[in-house]
């Protein structure tokens, strides 16, 4: 089967096409012909090295993807096969025309979403929804969302218009990516330093959910109201300032609150629950999910560049 792996980390440059055997599905897994494989950050801090784990050279990329199931592993109950699905298959082994997954990391697709739309909805909508819970957004809140022009953030938005929220900024690039977040519930839109917004935007936030980190992470520490809470679900913009935390100690009288959150840490029937719910609603219209563009496996490295390059508008996807 063809695949895609990193060969060099670092640039896109790195990524390369190879043959690798099929997958056989382990005792408790399914296989997968897959139809659409989601692009996502956590593919980018992975090729990037900005994670640390002991990834190797040869690794194969992708944590998504949906297809149909073609075969079962011992123990699985044989009616998947043939059936539409969307599967996490951990922090490899996406990136290729077929890819196995736990049969409980799998869920049936609704019949009128897509396998595109289900790898843009899938990961990044269960993050935004478990990031909104731990900031605890509702009714009467006020949220500025950093970076949200990914498919996470995107997500966010809409989600936080559904809650009720008295405001919900964002941060992004351009009057134009400002434009369309408006569109999906964002009630105010500032630059990428968090700076303008308008008349009436607030001076502090109840929360902050964070898809960037980066160097400027402490400054926006600063523009949370007391007890704000900052929920961190990614770091694209590369890691934090080692001393960031000196940001919440000189801060201490006003209570703030620093957590990360990886929806890995969430139970898994919870995690599921949610994103079976987004499925329906983004099947039915309610939730939109946004696709910047679909291209073939082979362009892996296109997909990367423009990732790297901050010209994604939601979620590009992959198709063998």
């Amino acid at each position: 089967m063809k695949a895609v792996v990193i060969r060099k980390f670092g640039s896109p440059e790195g990524l390369e096409v190879v043959d690798l055997p099929a997958p056989v599905p382990a005792p408790g897994q399914v296989l997968i012909a897959t139809e659409a494989i989601g692009v996502g950050g956590v593919d980018v801090v992975i090729r990037r090295r900005t994670l640390t784990h002991a990834f190797q050279e040869g690794h194969l990329l992708g944590s998504e993807v949906a297809g149909s199931v073609t075969a079962v592993g011992e123990g699985v109950d044989a009616s998947w096969t043939g059936r539409r699905v969307w599967a996490f298959t951990g922090l490899s082994g996406g990136y290729a025309e077929q890819a196995v997954a736990a049969v409980e990391d799998i869920l049936p697709l609704p019949d009128d979403l897509t396998c595109t739309d289900a790898v843009t909805l899938g990961g990044s909508g269960v993050a935004a929804h478990f990031a909104l819970d731990r900031a605890g957004i509702g009714r009467g809140t006020t949220l500025l969302i950093r970076g949200a022009a990914g498919s996470i953030g995107i997500t966010a938005v809409q989600l936080a218009a559904r809650s009720g929220a008295d405001a919900v900024a964002v941060t992004t690039s351009s009057a134009e990516r400002g434009a369309r977040l408006r569109a999906l519930g964002a009630t105010h839109v500032l630059d990428r330093a968090g700076e303008g917004g308008g008349p009436g935007t607030p001076l502090g936030f109840d929360a902050v959910i964070d898809i960037v980190a980066g160097p400027r992470l402490p400054h926006f520490l600063d523009k949370l109201n007391p007890n704000g809470r900052y929920v961190a679900v990614g770091i694209v913009g590369g890691q934090p300032p080692v001393d960031f935390g000196m940001r919440l100690v000189e801060n201490f009288r006003r209570s703030l609150s620093f957590v990360t959150l990886s929806s890995d840490t969430v139970p898994g029937p919870d995690r599921q629950a949610v994103r079976s719910s987004q499925f329906s609603d983004a099947a039915r219209g309610s939730l939109r999910t946004v696709v910047h563009e679909v291209l073939p496996l082979d362009q892996a490295v296109a997909a990367h560049r423009k990732m790297d390059a901050g010209e994604v508008f939601g979620r590009i996807a992959l198709t063998p």
